[in-house]
């Protein structure tokens, strides 16, 4: 039975595709239960690039604490005072049955408003470590959606609450998770996709064509790069391939990503929660290089799943050299039978049906009184 779309469900997500992939899942899940979704959003998703499937879509104001510098701290707590009292006008107006928060400072002022309005909350974190906004409202949340088991063990009154739904995916995610693993033979081509998050990363192309560049002719020559790389990059990589002779395809950014890694064997890439969150559910091998210096150090441990799952290989940056690459794309090349293995091993913690898992307990979780 379909779920009254008058009396709407507010998703909190900031501007940026860590955050709005999972919540656009959600609300296309939640649309198909008849539930209308609006959105509370920061500037940034104005330049989503696409229309997320809202009903109405808010802008609300919003910082991130950045060191301890006490001008930046005040003016990070001015604008989130701000958010907040127009999340609490919001919230007055629109009456919604639950507010669902995906993490980051943007998920604060709406979030704190539907506290101090009494209704009920859902807070979801992509990470295998719980993050600093999310740890902050977790003991205000009705519930917690988890992606990875065991993410709130060590905080016990905090996991009285929690319930592992999984990280929601994009309808093209699941399609691509359709495609089943077609693990490269002895001899044959090895295609190897590089991307370092929605931006690029300089250090993957630093790093990898160097790598490339030092293995042996025979064995580079049987490579198929697709690389994201920089604007800035984007010619140095583009020369370094065209000089060894290697077929390539780089550019900025691939909008149709899922597929590209449905249609390779290998990924070397970051670690964020949405790419591992699709790299499992695709089920494709992976050399993860966490991003260093993070306070929650969240892509080491989203990294360290899919590694003890026998899916990936986690290199630390400091680890990640043209060596070290050249050593271990050269010995997938020499034996590639050990891909498939870890192929199974990444799809073994992957969750096809987070976005419906969500969706049902953000509508248990409306359903109580406030």
């Amino acid at each position: 039975m379909a779920e009254s779309a008058a009396a709407g469900v507010l998703l909190a997500a900031g501007g940026t595709g860590g955050h709005l992939f999972p919540a656009e899942a959600l609300a296309d899940a939640l649309a198909g239960r008849g539930v209308a979704v609006d959105l509370a959003t920061d500037e940034r998703a104005t330049r989503y690039g696409r229309e997320f499937p809202a009903r109405a879509t808010y802008i609300i104001p919003s910082d991130t604490l950045r060191g301890r510098n006490p001008v930046a701290l005040a003016r990070t707590v001015w604008r989130l005072g701000m958010g907040s009292g127009m999340a609490f006008r919001l919230l007055g107006s629109l009456r919604p049955r639950a507010v669902v928060g995906f993490g980051g400072y943007p998920s604060l002022p709406p979030l704190l408003a539907a506290s101090l309005r009494g209704i009920p909350t859902v807070i979801h974190d992509a990470n295998a470590v719980i993050g600093r906004a999310n740890r902050f409202l977790a003991a205000r949340a009705t519930a917690i959606a988890v992606t990875f088991p065991g993410v709130l063990d060590a905080y016990p009154e905090l996991a009285a609450k929690a319930e592992h739904t999984g990280n929601p995916l994009r309808e093209s995610v699941i399609a691509a998770a359709a495609t089943p693993y077609a693990a490269p033979v002895a001899g044959g081509p090895l295609k190897v996709l590089v991307f370092g998050g929605s931006q690029g990363a300089r250090v993957m192309a630093d790093i990898v064509p160097s790598a490339i560049e030092r293995m042996d002719a025979f064995l580079r020559g049987r490579l198929v790069i697709t690389q994201q790389a920089r604007d800035e990059d984007e010619p140095r990589v583009r020369e370094t391939y065209a000089r060894l002779g290697i077929a390539a395809e780089v550019a900025p950014f691939f909008t149709d990503l899922p597929a590209r890694i449905a249609d390779t064997h290998l990924v070397v890439s970051r670690s964020g929660a949405g790419t591992v969150a699709e790299l499992a559910a695709i089920g494709r091998p992976a050399i993860l290089v966490p991003l260093p210096g993070a306070i929650d150090q969240d892509q080491f441990a989203n990294a360290s799943v899919l590694a003890k799952a026998g899916g990936a290989i986690l290199l630390q940056q400091k680890d990640f050299t043209p060596e070290r690459l050249a050593s271990d794309l050269s010995a997938f090349a020499v034996a590639p039978e050990g891909l498939a293995g870890m192929a199974t091993g990444a799809r073994s913690v992957g969750t096809l049906d987070a976005a419906e898992r969500l969706a049902d307990l953000v509508l248990r979780v409306a359903r109580k009184p406030a």
